[in-house]
């Protein structure tokens, strides 16, 4: 009888996947028609972008960028949509205001410089030692944005230097009460009667100055970053104090905690800008001169302070009472563990709200319109007020749109960025 039986000798060779499991075709699958409904929605989803984008490139992609006036878009047959002259018109007035304008070189190198300080906080493969730069950028920019002598926040900055040491020198001595408490009055002395005379005396030795620019000058995005950099700057440290105090066991801590975030809550920013406007100079002695830029980045830094404080909160609650008592557990006081222990987790929970409140704090800066700031929305109405630019509308309100789009965007993709970098779970 025959042997019918067959052992194979060799192994067959690799096939190729199949046309629909590799590529562009399986990410389509997978995405979006993995399902009926799926193929549905992304049918729709097409047909929606399509319409928008067949009736909106038309009107928007116009030749149209050198016109000088309305009249011109509308006695040139080339133009037949969007009159974006008014942009490359009004470029440097929607971005400085009315900022002098053989001094706006300061405002751009003070966007420079912003960057170069705030890298170091951002990414840590940056060297530490250039956090000496972030420390010191705040006084050089505002030296650079408002001028005159350069020696006056100089010396607003060596009050900090003055507490820092004296903390330094006092905590493992007296002990940390004593030595924050005897910094702060220094320095509160010395704010209020040194900076002046000791700047002034400085400065007519060594005289370093720039052109005194004043607030009522300052618009455009160079004043929505000045208000927006400063209130996220100054509401994230506020706000982990408050919500660290809302948790103290301290009762009078806590009250003056809970009361000032929940009146703050509680009144919407608009009301608190007519505030910074008007009514805040009725409790200020007579013939006091209280910069209104000034108050408003108060005001703004005080209510973003108020709903981080409400953020940081949740991520310091969503923690399990163990990383608590193991804090205790290896002999940390209250300071060590939530410097090592309890805020950086509690920190890496709140991003994504944390990041929320920065972007919603960023496009609330148009609501300093209302009091007579020029951002940019508020330029619009001079810009439209204009003969030759009335009756201009939608070019404005998209340029503004699409600069805020690409700094809250900027914003969101470092969040995703640090919450990848921060993942622990797999």
């Amino acid at each position: 009888m025959a042997d019918l039986s067959f052992v194979r000798t060799d192994m067959l060779p690799d096939q190729p996947a199949p046309l629909g499991e590799t590529g562009v075709l399986r990410w389509l699958r997978t995405n979006l028609f993995s399902s009926i409904p799926n193929t549905i929605i992304t049918i729709a989803a097409i047909y929606a972008v399509y319409f928008t984008l067949s009736h909106f490139l038309p009107w928007a992609i116009q030749p149209s960028w050198t016109k000088t006036s309305m009249r011109d878009c509308f006695d040139s047959v080339e133009v037949t949509g969007a009159c974006w002259g008014v942009v490359t018109e009004r470029f440097n007035q929607l971005m400085f205001g009315f900022y002098p304008p053989d001094q706006q070189w300061r405002i751009m190198l003070t966007v420079v410089l912003m960057l170069a300080a705030i890298a170091p906080v951002l990414f840590d493969k940056i060297p530490r030692k250039a956090l000496v730069f972030s420390a010191i950028y705040p006084f050089l920019a505002f030296w650079l944005i408002w001028g005159d002598s350069v020696w006056a926040p100089a010396m607003v900055m060596a009050g900090f230097v003055i507490a820092y040491y004296i903390i330094k020198f006092l905590n493992p001595v007296a002990g940390a009460i004593v030595g924050i408490t005897t910094a702060v009055l220094v320095a509160v002395i010395w704010w209020l009667y040194a900076v002046v005379p000791v700047s002034i005396f400085i400065n007519n030795i060594i005289p370093i100055e720039l052109d005194i620019v004043k607030s009522r000058e300052i618009g455009g995005f160079a004043l929505s970053i000045i208000i927006g950099v400063s209130g996220i700057a100054l509401s994230f440290p506020l706000g982990v104090i408050l919500a660290l105090g809302r948790q103290s066991d301290m009762f009078i801590v806590k009250v003056l905690c809970v009361g000032f975030i929940e009146f703050i809550r509680g009144v919407p920013l608009i009301a608190l800008l007519f505030v910074a406007s008007t009514l805040l100079s009725f409790f200020l002695p007579k013939g006091t001169s209280f910069d209104l830029l000034l108050r408003v980045v108060i005001l703004v830094t005080l209510f973003a302070a108020a709903y981080l404080a409400e953020v940081i909160r949740g991520g310091l609650a969503a923690l399990p009472t163990g990383q608590y008592e193991a804090a205790d557990a290896l002999g940390l006081d209250y300071w060590k563990s939530m410097q090592l222990i309890i805020m950086p987790q509690a920190l890496k929970i709140s991003i994504p709200g944390i990041v929320s409140n920065f972007i919603g704090l960023f496009k609330d800066t148009t609501l300093v319109s209302i009091i007579g700031l020029l951002d940019p929305v508020g330029l619009t109405l001079a810009i439209r007020g204009d003969v030759d630019w009335a009756g201009i509308l939608w070019e404005l309100y998209l340029f503004i749109a699409l600069m805020f789009w690409i700094f809250t965007f900027s914003m969101s993709r470092y969040s995703m960025y640090l919450e990848r970098k921060l993942k622990t779970s797999h």
